[in-house]
């Protein structure tokens, strides 16, 4: 076999009608063999050497290869950790560009560039072939495309539409295998995988439900961590990625990962729900300096990671090991061919940024105009798509929460700690969760920005469920091995009374109605609200507030039809629908009470003490837990929106002990008949008019909406 020049772009394994050309980046290595196997990935039958290198690119053309090829790489240069350099060609080394592996990773020392327990540590040398453990690359047809844009917001119009705004949507964070691995309605053979995940029984359940968006957790293939194989454990989050184009095969039911993403994008699209993707770009799997040589470190360590003032050592501002290089041109490259990838082949609606912050880093820290930011805000493909950032990362100056650019929304950990506060203790919280009711302006509206940069959750995949937040003081994380150590010690949670499960009636009748009131809290508020899979169900993880590596029932879905579980995923429902179908719960304008009613000259937004009046400065600061509510007028509309007026509703937030008797007749309310669609107290409380008095429960949200 005689490799041909070949071209140095597109990089990776690109097949045409006569063969494949072949293209690898590495700045610094001094030679790079590709390295061809059998059908079954076990044999090494070829080893040829990259021809040609341009520009940092390796590249050649191997005239009769086909599609469903199995290849590595092996890189040669030299191994000089105190220099940066971690060459070592005795490791086979999965292509950035892959598309499809095939095989898994076996934890083996030859999978290290240096000797495990030699004196030297990562300073020897390790000649020990990796192939027999490592996952091999499989060159994908060029002609596996996508067909026409079947995004809910383009099929079935041949316009251009524009997307609708996060502020619009109802975002469910779910994550691939645990939402139907233990679903009644889906084959065993099928439960935990792409397929399952675009069938109807689960597309059906999110419509009837009224999510609009599904935010999945990660789906790059990604390793099982060497320390929990050891104790029969898996990263089950998958927050360890090792490429960034191959969907992870343990979710396919097929033997074709990528066809089978292809189709649950397209189901989920045609139930009108969109498809955001958790993505981790922020560090790779191959750890600090003692991790394996998988990909990346044994293709150009100098180029591919943050390496310190002594680069023998990586910097860690991720917290686990690495951090990956996004300021470097082609690592940058790398990202941005990822993200077209998932928006144009394969049709994601969205992502949310992994430790966002890193990709934001440049030499003196973080800023708004670094170099990956304007890469995406220029990119025509990434021109709609939802941009997500989880705010922080470990390293110096890593909280930036509000920062990022004009574009981008973020999570909002502070609505998140601010809401369980309110409703988990007695603390002075009411004018920061007035503020988060209405989009957190003060954090976001600085630089223009709408109430959608706001995405609200009180739960998420990290930490308690809903349901451990009011029955948990402490965290319970025996199970992942660590001696309880891991996960977050403070989660401004109350256990009411009792740890954990329990026979008393009160406790759980209280227990249930704070997730109402929580819920109620979250679906009421300006900006763009997220629910946590499980949660419209009352799913616990039995205190487990750091589930990453518990792939089981703990973490899978329960879709055990209880009459608690039942209640609340009705309740929520109705949250739901009655969001969607009440414009002022979403607003794409901050409301400060500067625009008036047409119809009352009220303002917008009307703050009111329990006595219907004005709140004082008195009222702001209460004890025992405070009362707040707020009238939003339908018909105050800023000059020049071109919407139509709707219905106008008061919210009342009772957060203290106390009963409060509140007059519906205060000259500050509008005048007309108040009904009452929501009363948190009671999980099916019919629509009724209300007289001159309403009875706020203690501890309870209220929903009036006003009709003339």
């Amino acid at each position: 076999m005689k490799m041909l020049p070949g071209r140095n772009w597109p990089l990776g394994a690109r097949s045409d009608a006569k063969g494949v050309n072949f293209s690898l980046f590495s700045r610094h290595a001094t030679d790079v063999e590709l390295c061809l196997f059998d059908d079954q990935g076990e044999q090494e039958q070829h080893r040829l050497s990259l021809p040609s290198y341009t520009d940092g690119v390796w590249h050649g053309y191997l005239p009769g290869v086909k599609p469903g090829t199995i290849y590595g790489y092996r890189v040669h240069g030299p191994y000089e950790p105190a220099n940066g350099h971690r060459f070592n060609a005795h490791k086979l080394l999965v292509d950035p560009y892959t598309r499809q592996l095939h095989g898994q990773l076996i934890w083996n020392d030859a999978n290290y560039g240096y000797i495990r327990g030699h004196s030297d540590g990562d300073l020897s040398f390790d000649e020990r072939d990796s192939a027999p453990y490592v996952p091999k690359c499989v060159v994908v047809s060029a002609d596996r495309r996508t067909g026409k844009p079947h995004a809910p917001h383009r099929r079935n119009h041949i316009e251009p539409r524009q997307r609708p705004d996060l502020a619009d949507a109802i975002i469910y964070e779910a994550h691939v295998k645990g939402m139907s691995a233990r679903l009644p309605q889906v084959t065993a053979r099928r439960r935990g995988s792409y397929a399952a995940l675009g069938s109807k029984a689960v597309t059906s359940y999110l419509r009837s439900l009224g999510v609009t968006a599904l935010e999945l957790l990660p789906v790059h293939t990604f390793v099982d961590d060497d320390f929990l194989v050891a104790q029969n454990l898996k990263n089950y989050w998958g927050y360890q990625s090792l490429c960034f184009m191959a969907p992870d095969a343990r979710y396919a039911q097929s033997d074709d990962p990528l066809a089978e993403f292809r189709d649950m994008v397209k189901a989920v699209h045609k139930a009108g729900i969109e498809l955001i993707l958790d993505v981790v770009y922020n560090h790779t799997a191959e750890g600090n300096e003692l991790g394996p040589t998988l990909c990346y470190r044994g293709i150009d360590n100098l180029s591919y990671y943050r390496l310190q003032r002594n680069p023998r050592y990586y910097v860690n501002d991720t917290g686990t090991g690495n951090t990956f290089a996004v300021e470097n041109p082609r690592v940058l490259q790398l990202v941005m061919d990822s993200l077209r990838f998932w928006t144009s082949d394969m049709q994601v609606d969205g992502f949310r940024f992994d430790l966002a912050s890193i990709l934001g880093r440049e030499l003196h820290g973080f800023e708004r105009g670094a170099g990956f930011f304007d890469a995406v805000a220029q990119d025509p493909e990434l021109a709609d798509v939802h941009l997500i950032a989880e705010p922080w990362d470990i390293g110096p100056g890593g909280y930036q929460l509000g920062q990022f650019p004009a574009r981008w929304s973020e999570w909002n950990d502070k609505y998140r700690d601010t809401v369980r506060r309110f409703w988990n203790s007695d603390a002075d919280l009411l004018p920061e969760f007035s503020d988060r009711l209405l989009g957190s302006s003060s954090l976001f509206e600085w630089q223009g920005r709408k109430p959608s940069a706001s995405v609200n959750f009180i739960t998420a995949h990290d930490g308690f469920t809903l349901r451990d937040t009011v029955s948990y003081l402490h965290k319970h994380n025996e199970a992942n091995g660590e001696g309880n150590r891991d996960g977050h010690g403070s989660n401004h949670s109350n256990n009411h009374g009792a740890e954990g499960d329990t026979d008393d009636a009160a406790i759980n009748e209280l227990r249930v109605r704070q997730q109402r009131n929580m819920l109620c809290t979250l679906f009421l508020s300006q900006g763009t609200p997220m629910l946590l899979g499980g949660d419209e169900r009352n799913r616990t993880q039995h205190g487990n507030n750091n589930a990453y590596c518990q792939d089981n029932k703990t973490t899978w879905m329960d879709w055990a039809d209880t009459a608690t579980s039942r209640e609340l995923h009705e309740f929520t429902q109705r949250l739901i629908a009655l969001r969607a179908s009440q414009p002022v719960l979403h607003r794409h304008w901050y409301l400060h009470g500067e625009h008036l009613s047409t119809s009352t000259g009220l303002p917008d937004v009307t703050w009111l003490n329990r006595a219907a009046s004005l709140m004082t400065e008195a009222d702001w600061h209460s004890a025992n837990g405070g009362f707040v509510a707020l009238q939003l007028m339908g018909d105050a509309i800023p000059p020049g929106e071109e919407i139509e007026p709707s219905d106008s509703l008061l919210l009342l937030f009772n957060g203290s002990s106390g009963d409060i008797e509140f007059p519906m007749d205060s000259a500050f309310l509008a005048p007309g008949n108040w009904w009452l669609e929501i009363d948190s107290s009671s999980s099916t409380a019919d629509s009724r008019a209300v007289g001159k008095h309403l009875a706020s429960h203690a501890r309870s949200v209220q929903l009036l909406r006003l009709k003339l």
